[in-house]
């Protein structure tokens, strides 16, 4: 080859060889471009994992209203589901025969003690009736026993008296407690019973505030409140009780916290459960006996713990897993281990680490690790993203 057409070859490959040394200036042509993805940081907070219980609400005190004296019924003075305080009148019972009873007892009384009176007296003038020996022995001595038996009648029917008095007071059914009345049971004149053991139910009452739940707790759940206690790390508050959080409706107007007031002192066999009596305030009566309730009890010590969205969370068929992001933005697997839910967010025991960012929105458009994605924070707790509003269509 003549050097003249050489010179000319080398001159038209030159631009080919100078491209073979230089990196791709971009995707090669037709890839997709990246997915546009929201990442967060993994959270470190420390908290106490509570565990829910399906709970039952019960009245701390109930009161079955009973009269303890027979007879017709004359009013009743409260509107059905009245609150009513401790001691006010509920109902009256015809007081008519008791009023004459009570007369009678004061009248006996006066009696006695006219009798009473007369005794003292002739008793009194025994002594220097027998130092004049004015009166035979047998004499005075009848005289100390007629005055023994009057103080014996007198205080026989002051406890006659006293009787009729407590009996005629029974005729005016009071309130024993402060709380909630349901309806009269018995309405006006009708026959009431006041005998023990058959008296007739007028109306129940329950005390509103506070009010007794009840908690079925599981053997296992029960162990490790034990433990906790033993080792001083359960969460107790000012006043040193086991606090408790309750959920019975929707909204924060439905949620209470109180405090475990006692355990039970047996498991039962058929359901391997105990009894825990939790107190919750009630100042609105919101609260009704056999309110079914959600009641969450502390089962950790405080710790550190790793929290992320639940949306982040995939799953294949052996492992839960979330997509991390690399520096090259692109998409890596990261298998973890999960616990129970706080507050919205999954606690992570293993696989994450305090601070990683990993993809909270996008993920499902990734079938496989290592896709490139653009990678964009998301926003602050509590604030509110821009909204685009689309123009309506014509």
């Amino acid at each position: 080859m003549k050097p003249a057409t050489l010179a000319l070859l080398l001159a038209a490959l030159a631009p080919l060889f100078t491209q073979c040394g230089k990196p791709a200036a971009g995707p090669p042509a037709g890839a997709p471009p990246p997915t546009t993805v929201t990442v967060a940081p993994v959270a470190s907070e420390t908290i106490v994992e509570w565990k829910e219980f399906t709970a039952t609400v019960e009245a701390a005190e109930t009161v079955e209203l009973r009269p303890r004296v027979s007879g017709y019924l004359q009013e009743v003075h409260f509107q059905a589901g009245q609150l009513v305080a401790e001691d006010q009148l509920l109902f009256t019972i015809d007081q008519r025969a008791f009023e004459t009873k009570l007369r009678q007892a004061k009248a006996e009384v006066q009696r006695a003690d006219a009798v009473l009176a007369a005794a003292k007296k002739e008793f009194e003038r025994v002594e220097p009736l027998l130092a004049a020996r004015a009166i035979a022995p047998e004499a005075a001595d009848a005289r100390e026993s007629a005055f023994l038996q009057a103080e014996a009648l007198s205080a026989g029917a002051a406890a006659t008296l006293h009787s009729a008095e407590i009996e005629f007071s029974h005729t005016e059914v009071r309130s024993p407690i402060a709380g909630k009345v349901s309806r009269a049971l018995v309405t006006k004149g009708n026959y009431v019973s006041g005998v023990a053991g058959g008296a007739t139910i007028l109306t129940v009452i329950v005390k509103v505030d506070p009010v007794h739940v009840y908690v079925p707790v599981d053997e296992a759940s029960l162990l490790r409140l034990q433990s906790l206690r033993a080792e001083g790390g359960l969460l107790v508050d000012e006043k040193g009780r086991i606090p408790a959080k309750m959920q019975f409706g929707e909204g924060p107007a439905a949620e209470r916290t109180g405090f475990i007031e006692s355990f039970d002192n047996r498991i039962d066999a058929a359901t391997g459960n105990i009894l825990v009596r939790t107190e919750f305030p009630n100042p609105d009566g919101a609260l009704l006996p056999g309110l079914f309730a959600r009641v969450e009890l502390p089962l950790t010590a405080a710790y550190e713990a790793l929290l992320i969205d639940e949306s982040a969370i995939l799953t294949d068929q052996a492992n839960k897993y979330v997509l991390g992001v690399s520096p090259e933005n692109t998409t890596v697997y990261r298998p973890i281990v999960t616990g129970a839910l706080y507050q919205g967010r999954r606690i992570v025991r293993e696989g994450l680490k305090a601070g990683e960012s990993i993809i909270v929105n996008g993920q499902a458009r990734l079938p496989i690790p290592g896709m490139p994605v653009d990678p964009s924070p998301a926003p602050a707790p509590g604030s509110t993203p821009a909204t685009t509003i689309a123009p309506p269509q014509e």
